[in-house]
């Protein structure tokens, strides 16, 4: 019985002894090799903590810098990622920061953005768990399996199929000036916070134009992606231990549920399509109909391998509606409230919509005139990115510019403080000037790479054109009938669920423009 003991115990410790190194590797021995490594390359940054890294503290600020709104200013680094804000100030531009065990760079010059965005192979976007995913779409794909998803997406955002859908961005804006109408007096002004409207508004594009449904039938995955974004993201701000997703936690069971029924929603719309193509009634202008055009094309002319799966055209039906929805409504809000500010713009703005399409339906050849509009538009999204970063990671060692990286550390690229930089856009960087875009993006941006709204590169926004048309679109429709400022009680807040947000509304004061 004594020998069976001792060799229990030399059985467990050769079991435990593997897993005890692995893990005091993973949060100790590695991280201080990797720290050293980047203090010899000239980075700097906090000493590396035992597991939680800067986590704590980038949590502390994070909730600090939400708890108050701000004056109205486009200096929002400070509250919207006061992480990269302290550690810019702290240790310059050649700074890190650790996610748990895991140092991220900071990186800010655009040459190494655009190095970052020609080595797909060597710079890949990191791997995120499962559960703290929207969907497993075409943006979260690397090499070759991003190359077919992607080959297969595109010919669904064609510039002759966007015109197909332009249609369907008329009937949604019709719907919100509906309301509109219906809430504001014909004589004198009304506060109205725009904000949902605009969510409502996108949320009923994106349904219309990709599964040729209303919004009240796409509502449920709207309502509960916008819930999966909120909870991915209070997770996010906490380490990430292996195998927690697998606890059967509150908060781990209601993101099964909310998978769930996204998935078998999306399912069931897929379905009744692929029943309808089976009869011979088409594949429809829309998009997922574009896409099971394009992917059964693929299938039939190369093989399965070449196509995909059902549970992979639920995963971009995901991507689609979010990001879809996401971007769109986030560029028009903040579109509406520079121009509730900065009045004589809205009033230029106005000018050019009615003397392009005076008071009547806007076509979609129509759009491409609207010069102030695509300006307005470009310096909204440099102020106030969709995305305030994009994060990729080393899978070998490596060379960036003038640093060579070990595998394995993550690269932050902060799309703005790229936007906001004086550097970059001169003393007036953090000003709302839509001229400096009034010979186009690569005359501002002096061909650097530091203009990164829709990304950049081979992966740059499949969806760019169509996000641009749905908001001239709208902001048209909307200039037409209504004038409107900032009301008082707007309180100015951006912070970021996902995209880049205004946390307490948009309030404005808007009056209609008498014929």
């Amino acid at each position: 019985m004594e020998i069976f003991g001792i060799h229990l115990v030399l059985i467990l410790l050769i079991i435990c002894c593997p897993v005890v190194w692995n893990l005091l590797k993973w949060v100790w021995f590695r991280p201080k090799r990797v720290e050293k490594w980047l203090r010899q390359q000239g980075l700097h940054g906090n000493p590396y903590r035992i597991f939680f890294g800067d986590f704590k503290e980038i949590t502390r600020l994070q909730k600090d810098a939400r708890s108050k709104p701000m004056s109205f200013s486009h200096d929002i680094v400070p509250r919207v990622v006061p992480e990269l804000d302290l550690a810019l100030r702290n240790y310059g531009k050649h700074s890190y920061l650790w996610f748990g065990p895991r140092p991220a760079v900071i990186v800010t010059e655009p040459e190494y953005v655009r190095d970052i965005f020609s080595k797909l192979d060597v710079f890949q976007k990191p791997r995120i768990p499962a559960f703290r995913r929207l969907s497993r779409g075409v943006d979260s794909m690397e090499t070759h399996k991003w190359a077919k998803h992607r080959k297969l997406i595109n010919p669904a955002f064609h510039a002759e199929k966007l015109r197909l859908m332009v249609p369907s961005f008329y009937l949604s804006c019709a719907d919100m000036l509906k309301k509109w109408d219906e809430i504001i007096p014909n004589e004198g002004p009304c506060e109205l916070d725009v904000w949902s409207y605009l969510q409502t508004l996108t949320s009923d594009v994106i349904s219309r134009t990709a599964f040729g449904s209303s919004f009240e039938e796409g509502r449920k995955i709207f309502e509960l992606q916008r819930e999966q974004a909120q909870r991915i993201m209070d997770k996010q701000r906490s380490v990430y231990i292996p195998g927690w997703r697998f606890l059967p936690t509150k908060h781990n069971r209601r993101i099964k549920e909310i998978v769930k029924e996204i998935e078998s929603t999306l399912m069931s719309i897929i379905e009744r399509r692929m029943k309808l193509m089976k009869v011979g009634e088409g594949s429809g202008d829309d998009l997922l109909g574009l896409l099971l055009e394009s992917n059964i094309k693929e299938i039939e002319e190369r093989g399965s391998r070449f196509g995909m799966s059902m549970e992979e055209v639920i995963e971009e039906c995901k991507l689609f509606y979010f990001a879809g929805q996401e971007t769109t409504s986030t560029l028009l809000v903040w579109t509406m409230i520079l121009l509730g500010k900065y009045t004589d713009w809205q009033s230029r703005a106005r000018d050019e919509v009615l003397q392009v399409f005076e008071k009547r339906k806007p076509e979609y050849q129509e759009l491409n005139h609207l010069k102030v509009i695509t300006m307005i538009l470009h310096e909204t999204m440099r102020l106030y990115p969709p995305g305030v970063m994009l994060n990729r990671i080393t899978t070998e060692d490596s060379k960036l510019g003038n640093l060579t990286l070990p595998a394995g550390v993550q690269l932050i690229l902060p799309i703005i403080l790229l936007h906001h930089d004086k550097e970059i856009w001169g003393d007036d960087a953090k000003e709302f000037n839509p001229m400096r875009f009034s010979e186009g993006v690569s005359h501002a941006t002096q061909g650097q790479m530091a203009y990164l709204p829709f990304g950049g590169g081979a992966r740059i926004c499949v969806g760019l054109n169509f996000a641009m048309a749905e908001a001239k679109m709208a902001l048209a429709m909307i200039l037409q009938r209504y004038a409107f400022k900032l009301s008082a009680s707007y309180s100015h807040a951006p912070f970021t669920v996902v995209t880049l947000q205004p946390q307490h509304g948009a309030h404005l004061i808007l009056e209609k423009i008498k014929d």
